[in-house]
């Protein structure tokens, strides 16, 4: 879908569907109303007759209004101002976009720069709806024999004032490269895992690399893996017949003398949970075990489309965690690139494994900052829900920076707290650490195991088990979060 952005009059614009609002008690808006008053009041008298209240989530199609250019004139409920926030405001461009679908119009006219959403400019605002509007068209049939129809709609046309035009503009732009970056995060993890394995993934990175001749890409197999001393990270893969690869990614659009920022994606391919083997009732979602990795390949692809100016490096734990006879077996102790030593009480809490190894090898590019973003803990999905990332870290203003940008975004984070107390669940008595704390604080002992590889790092970590997938039903998959956080995060320190 094209995006267009003008500053002209809605009703001098011919178009297969004008969209307006109606405020809450019929309330026209200034484009309903020119409009209105060009028919001869052909609005008001449909209002008048109730066929409309201008609440949140109503909409009315009319038909050849008279002294119209538009064929049609969508009426869109938007309730009362004060009183309209992100989610509201999101469901009513949704809505509009359905309802556009459903129609044989090539193209349409929002003329719906006057609606108020609490606490955004017209940047923030129009952000939201063109990533609404992007993100909207997002479908996945490539398995299917029948695909799905061709849509009509091709262009959308965003109306708005000469004063706001640069700023709707840059929004368009940015939310578009977004929702790119999150088609890209939504097609891997919705791939099967018979077809997106970690060598996959390294051929992936490959191909981004040459559409995007800036970026910089190196695989490393599984003999580079062991001979670095990722015996954490190793250890995970071993048990399977699809081997590990970690994925090096490396983007500089800054200064040379600037420290890069990182971003360290979990990479499981499928887990079974290893010989501490998970219950089948929902196996096949473990596909999307992947979705820190993926989650970072898009927002990679979203700097690269914007060409930010900053240096990032990205950095990919691939593995499948599988049993076999060479499976890693609980009561294995294995040795970490960092040197310390970990007992394995459960293969199901693997991704801190192949984790805590990324960790330790992001230490080479001395990274202003390092996150890390994983399906960790189920643990995460029983605090947060499906709707809020979990938060942890060592550094305030790191923190601080993730929750403002996943306030922007729409894409919201909640910092849980990593006390020291904590720290004591993972005692181990036969080695350094054990890679599970007991059934208490899950999502946290699983980020003070991580913690304890990251004490030379300005470090955040990022649980995404609840935010990263849609569960059951027909309409599971993968959500394409957190990449707007994540890019919203690199646009601010970019000041893009």
């Amino acid at each position: 879908m094209e995006l267009v952005v003008k500053s002209v009059s809605p009703e001098t614009l011919k178009t297969a569907t004008l969209v307006v609002a109606v405020g809450e008690g019929r309330k026209l808006g200034a484009a309903a109303r020119q409009i209105d008053e060009l028919s001869g009041g052909a609005i008001s008298a449909v209002l008048k007759r109730g066929d409309l209240a201008g609440k949140v989530g109503q909409s009315l199609l009319l038909h050849s209004l008279p002294n119209l250019k538009a064929e049609r004139v969508l009426l869109v409920g938007v309730g009362k101002d004060e009183e309209l926030g992100d989610r509201p405001f999101r469901k009513i461009i949704a809505g509009v976009l359905n309802t556009l679908k459903g129609l044989g119009g090539s193209d349409a006219v929002l003329a719906l720069d006057e609606i108020i959403v609490k606490g955004r400019d017209s940047y923030g605002k129009t952000r939201l709806l063109a990533e609404t509007l992007v993100d909207g068209e997002y479908t996945f049939d490539q398995f299917k024999s029948q695909k799905a129809e061709p849509r009509a709609l091709k262009k959308v046309t965003l109306v708005t004032i000469k004063a706001a035009q640069a700023e709707v503009q840059r929004a368009v732009n940015h939310a578009t490269a977004i929702a790119n970056g999150m088609a890209f995060t939504r097609n891997l993890g919705n791939l099967p895992p018979n077809i997106c394995h970690p060598t996959f993934l390294g051929e992936q990175a490959k191909d981004l690399g040459k559409e995007f001749k800036d970026l910089k890409v190196e695989v490393l197999d599984e003999k580079k893996i062991k001979s670095l001393g990722m015996g954490s990270f190793y250890a995970v893969g071993q048990g399977s017949a699809q081997p590990p690869r970690l994925i090096v990614m490396q983007y500089n659009g800054g200064k040379k003398s600037e420290k890069p920022y990182a971003l360290v994606g979990k990479g499981i391919t499928f887990d079974t949970g290893g010989i501490s083997l998970k219950p089948g009732a929902g196996m096949d979602e473990m596909k999307y075990d992947m979705g820190g990795a993926a989650s970072v390949f898009g927002t990679l692809r979203a700097v690269l489309e914007l060409k930010l100016p900053i240096n990032l490096v990205c950095i990919l734990a691939c593995a499948e965690n599988m049993p076999s006879g060479n499976a890693s077996r609980p009561g294995d102790i294995v040795t970490t690139m960092s040197g310390q030593t970990v007992e394995i009480l459960n293969t199901d809490a693997e991704g801190r494994l192949v984790l805590c190894d990324a960790l330790t090898y992001s230490e080479r590019f001395k990274p202003q900052a390092v996150i890390d973003i994983a399906t960790l803990t189920g643990a995460c999905v029983v605090a947060l829900g499906a709707h809020t990332s979990g938060l942890l870290g060592n550094n305030d203003e790191l923190i601080g920076q993730l929750l403002s940008a996943g306030q922007t975004a729409d894409d919201r984070a909640w910092q849980l707290p990593l006390f020291d107390e904590y720290q004591e669940q993972l005692d181990s008595p036969f080695a350094d650490i054990a890679n599970i704390g007991g059934p208490k604080a899950g999502t946290i002992t699983a980020a003070c195991f991580l913690s304890r590889f990251t004490k030379n790092l300005n470090w955040a970590h990022l649980d995404i088990a609840g935010t990263a997938w849609t569960s059951g039903g027909k309409d599971k998959g993968a959500t394409g979060r957190p990449v707007p956080l994540l890019t919203q995060y690199l646009l601010d320190r970019a000041k893009a």
